[in-house]
């Protein structure tokens, strides 16, 4: 009796008659979630059109007619240009207050500089070669 008091104390579950159901495996979890994620790519639309999806992936030699395929990758380059666009704007508010003084808010404008500044940092490099200059 001892032993089951002890028992109880350590885990207030044990003897209680309801078992904890054990945590499903990793990769079962990953699965099932990457099912359901491409399940509802068939059924959302990106702001990237499937037809200009599909003209790309021509012109990069890829050929597929699964929608899913077509839409996570319009759904990833959506993503890659918002946080292009997301990092630009930040760099022309922080241009903006730095040569701000007095402190009055104006009309944020982009710049190239600002955009470059924001793809420099997705390895993408705007400069234009020195024989242009």
């Amino acid at each position: 009796m001892e032993n089951a008091t002890n028992a109880t104390q350590q885990d207030p579950l044990a003897g209680a008659g309801d078992r904890i159901p054990a945590p499903a495996p990793v990769a079962a979890r990953k699965d099932r979630n990457l099912r359901e994620f491409l399940g509802m790519m068939e059924e959302y639309a990106p702001i990237i059109p499937d037809a200009v999806t599909d003209y790309y992936l021509s012109l990069s030699g890829l050929s597929t007619a699964d929608p899913r395929l077509k839409r996570l990758l319009a759904l990833a380059t959506q993503k890659f240009i918002a946080d292009i666009a997301t990092d630009a704007y930040q760099y022309s508010r922080i241009r903006q207050n730095s040569s701000n003084a007095s402190g009055v808010p104006g009309r944020t404008v982009l710049t190239m500089e600002d955009l470059g500044s924001a793809v420099g940092e997705y390895g993408v490099n705007t400069r234009r070669p020195e024989f242009y200059r």
